[in-house]
C-alpha cells in the first residue's frame, strides 16, 4: 500500500464522452486503488454524455464533474486539474484499464526529483480480437517499451504530471488542438523546454480495450496524429529521435518505400524478381523485433499481414511529414512573396 503522507498523493482524472460501457472494467481498479489509500481521489469528467457514464461513474464512487458542453479530453482534463487536489495528475483514458501495480509504479516514476511526468505503455494483450485492433495495440506497446527511459514527449492516455508544472504550464493547448489530436506530445515539448525531465515507466502497463478499424485508424493515424505531428517538429525546426519517430525508425521508412516501389516495378517490368526478393528480405531483418513479437503473440499469419500493413504505415506516415513539409515551405514562399 502506498502512503500519502510518504508519497506525493494522486489525483486520477478520466474524461469521458459515452464511454459508460468502457467504465465498467477501466473503472473498478481505480476505485480499489482508492479504498486502499493508494490514490487520493477519482475524478470523472463527464463531456455531456448521453448515455448513463455520469450516473455510473458516480454510483461507484467516483467525484463526477460535468463539463458543461462537448469540450473534448484535453480540455476536460484542463476543467478537472483546476479542482483536483492530488500532487500528481494522473491521466487515464477511458478506455484504459490500469493494472494493479499501476499507481506503485506512478510514483516509483517521480522518486527522482527532476522528473515532473511519467508515463508508462499499453500491455502485450489487448482484448479486442480483430486484426487492426491486435496490430495497432501491439505496436505502440512495442514503441513504448523498446524506448529509452528519459522521453521528450508525453502521453495522456496513462500518465502523470505534477500538478504545479502542469498548471504553471498552462495545460494541454486547446487553441492550437480544437479536436483531441497531439495535445499531449506538445505539452511534453514545453515540459522539456521548461527544465523538466519526463521518465517512460516500461513497468507501468495498462490494457487498452478500443476496437480499432480501418477508417478510425487511418484518421486517427494520418490527421490527428502524423500531420500535426509533423507539422508541430517543423515548426520546432527540430525532428524528435525516440519512440516511432526515431532515426531507426526513419530509416525503416526508407526501406518500406523501396519495398513498395520495387513490387510496383516489377509488376512493370523495370527490375528482376530478386530485386523485389531482396527489399523483402530487407523489410524482415529491418522489422525483424516487432515481427517477433507479433508471431509470439499471434502466429505466423497474423505476424506476416500485421509486418505488411506496419510497411504501408510507413507510407503513410512519410506521406504526412512530406505534405507537412512542402505546406511549410510554401507559406515561407508567400511569406517572402508578401514581404518584398
Amino acid at each position: 500500500m502506498i502512503s500519502q503522507k510518504k508519497d506525493k498523493p494522486v489525483s486520477v482524472i478520466m474524461p469521458v464522452y459515452n464511454g459508460v460501457e468502457f467504465m465498467r472494467q477501466s473503472l473498478p481498479p481505480l476505485m480499489t486503488m482508492l479504498q486502499k489509500h493508494e490514490v487520493l481521489e477519482v475524478i470523472v469528467v463527464d463531456d455531456s454524455s448521453t448515455d448513463n457514464s455520469a450516473a455510473f461513474a458516480s454510483k461507484v464512487g467516483a467525484r463526477v464533474i460535468p463539463s458543461g458542453g462537448r469540450l473534448g479530453p484535453g480540455a476536460a482534463r484542463n476543467m478537472a486539474a483546476k479542482v483536483a487536489e492530488g500532487e500528481i495528475l494522473w491521466f487515464i483514458d477511458a478506455d484504459v484499464v490500469v493494472h494493479a501495480d499501476s499507481a506503485r509504479k506512478l510514483c516509483e516514476g517521480f522518486s527522482d526529483e527532476s522528473v515532473v511526468a511519467v508515463f508508462g505503455s499499453y500491455d502485450d494483450q489487448p482484448p479486442a480480437q480483430n486484426f487492426l485492433s491486435q496490430y495497432k495495440n501491439l505496436v505502440h506497446h512495442y514503441y513504448h517499451s523498446k524506448a529509452g527511459t528519459e522521453a521528450s514527449t508525453f502521453w495522456s492516455g496513462c500518465g502523470g504530471i505534477l500538478r504545479e508544472v502542469f498548471l504553471n504550464n498552462n495545460g494541454f493547448d486547446m487553441k492550437l488542438f480544437k479536436h483531441p489530436s497531439i495535445e499531449d506530445i506538445e505539452l511534453g515539448y514545453r515540459l522539456i523546454d521548461d527544465g523538466g525531465k519526463i521518465y517512460l515507466a516500461p513497468e507501468l502497463k495498462c490494457t487498452h480495450l478500443k476496437e480499432w478499424r480501418l477508417w478510425n485508424l487511418l484518421h486517427t493515424e494520418v490527421i490527428r496524429r502524423a500531420l500535426p505531428w509533423s507539422r508541430l517538429m517543423l515548426a520546432r525546426g527540430s525532428i524528435d529521435n525516440a519512440l516511432n519517430v526515431s532515426t531507426s525508425e526513419r530509416m525503416r521508412a526508407v526501406i518500406a518505400i523501396l519495398f513498395f516501389g520495387s513490387i510496383l516495378c516489377f509488376l512493370a517490368g523495370l527490375i528482376s524478381w530478386y530485386v523485389a526478393l531482396l527489399l523483402v528480405v530487407m523489410v524482415l531483418i529491418s522489422n525483424w523485433t516487432l515481427f517477433r513479437l507479433f508471431y509470439n503473440r499471434r502466429g505466423l499469419l497474423f505476424s506476416v499481414a500485421a509486418l505488411l500493413f506496419h510497411q504501408l504505415y510507413y507510407l503513410y506516415s512519410s506521406g504526412a511529414f512530406v505534405w507537412a513539409f512542402f505546406e511549410q515551405s510554401l507559406h515561407r514562399i508567400r511569406s517572402v512573396i508578401a514581404a518584398s
